[in-house]
């Protein structure tokens, strides 16, 4: 018995509460929530009952207003599926929010269009949330968390000139030489990887937590984490390396 126990994986005890800890995600929920999105809408534009698509997209408005715990699929997995399978990798929650915000107009799209006697809209946009939602849960490709990305980073270019850190604000003394600049959440899978990832390979690396310094985040209009600059001894920016 000690032997089988011993060859089994250890599941990851749970580092994020899902209903407190709301910044940060599971990776494996948002994979729930769009299998459930997906199959569900499929089924309405194939049967013809669409309705479901209503109440599909009435769900995602209630999650994304109310938080997790009004959210059924969020339920499905944090109670049942995660206790049994283990936490994922912890990622940012805003990509797949928004992911949630633009398959709910969609969705109430697609409802009103067959309300108003126009059902061949409504099946096509019926359909385009099931291929798209049934496409990130199967292989992680997520259109709309890749949007949010595109949205953010443009937002953020316009909204203020992120080509200098100031070492000082960050708490870096006297440099020499080119240093990397990690905006991380302590609980983000990602950011830890990326942190090992570079110290490996010789980088001096600053980390700044956001979710202590949230002043940092806004000013360097931080949209998402990992997010990781190089810069030189002045603090300016040489080179993006992530986010």
């Amino acid at each position: 018995m000690r032997l089988i126990t011993a060859a089994l994986p250890r599941r990851r005890e749970r580092t994020a509460d899902p209903y407190r800890d709301i910044d940060v995600i599971d990776a494996y929920a948002p994979r729930t929530n769009q299998s459930v999105v997906g199959l569900v809408s499929l089924v309405a534009v194939l049967t013809g009952w669409w309705p479901l698509l209503w109440v599909v997209a009435a769900q995602l408005a209630i999650g994304l207003t109310f938080g997790r715990r009004y959210c059924v699929p969020c339920l499905l997995y944090f109670e049942i599926v995660q206790p049994r399978i283990g936490e994922g990798p912890i990622e940012d929650s805003r990509p797949p929010r928004f992911a949630n915000m633009v398959g709910t107009v969609f969705l109430g799209a697609a409802s009103l269009a067959y309300g108003l006697g126009a059902p061949v809209a409504g099946a096509a946009l019926g359909l385009m949330v099931a291929a798209l939602a049934l496409l990130a849960a199967a292989t992680g490709l997520c259109v709309g968390c890749e949007m949010y990305k595109i949205v953010a980073r443009l937002r953020g270019i316009g909204h203020r000139q992120f080509d200098r850190i100031d070492l000082a604000q960050i708490g870096v003394g006297d440099v020499t030489g080119e240093i990397v600049v990690e905006f991380t959440h302590p609980l983000c899978t990602d950011c830890r990887q990326l942190e090992r990832e570079l110290r490996h390979a010789g980088r001096r690396v600053v980390t700044v937590d956001v979710s202590r310094r949230p002043e940092l985040a806004r000013r360097y209009g931080i949209a998402y984490v990992p997010t990781a600059v190089a810069v030189d001894a002045t603090g300016s920016v040489t080179a993006r390396i992530a986010g």
